[in-house]
């Protein structure tokens, strides 16, 4: 059986401070359904993640901001934890790489503190999404409507609000990436081409 997302290049972006869980389930099922996952971030090496009240595991780096464009990729995951987007928000070329998403219609699934980026880059206006309740009125003041819901989805936009979502927030993103990938294939007489 075909896994949905075969041959399709996901970024995950994020730096030390990553809620741990939120990058590595959302990797792993990406990654389970086919996927080649990518994590890039400010600096090469290994960014660390955030677990309950202590630091957590460490995750290799495979692709800094400096390099790293949209274009290469199908769609971008972005994890929570307080301190990965607050720093992550400060960095112009991180916005930029979030924003050309958009920018490009390409799907993005954010979880918790993540959609911090998307308040920074721009992107909400007229966007119905959830967070962690402390970003409601970040959010609504971009223009977007919060709602406190398990999963939202608008547009090319997957959300949640914590880890406890992570099951419905990693099925909706699969779905969504997957409806990405089969739009993008184009039927060229009796070729398909991706």
């Amino acid at each position: 059986m075909a896994r949905k997302l075969e041959g399709r290049t996901i970024a995950i972006l994020a730096t030390d401070g990553f809620e741990q869980s939120e990058l590595l389930e959302p990797k792993k099922a990406l990654e389970g359904e086919g996927a080649r996952t990518e994590i890039v971030s400010l600096e090469s090496g290994t960014i660390r993640g955030w677990l309950l009240k202590n630091w957590g595991q460490d995750v290799p780096v495979d692709v800094t901001i400096k390099t790293a464009r949209a274009e290469q990729y199908d769609a971008l995951v972005l994890p929570g934890g307080t301190m990965n987007p607050d720093r992550l928000r400060q960095e112009p070329r991180a916005v930029e790489f979030v924003r050309a998403f958009f920018d490009s219609e390409k799907p993005v699934a954010a979880i918790c503190h993540g959609p911090w980026m998307l308040v920074e880059a721009g992107v909400l206006d007229g966007t119905r999404l959830t967070s962690w309740p402390s970003l409601r009125t970040d959010i609504r003041n971009a223009g977007g409507e919060w709602v406190n819901e398990e999963v939202v989805s608008d547009r090319k936009l997957v959300t949640s609000r914590k880890p406890d979502d992570l099951p419905a927030f990693n099925r909706r993103m699969i779905e969504m990436f997957a409806q990405q990938s089969a739009r993008k294939r184009v039927k060229i007489g009796a070729t398909d081409i991706s």
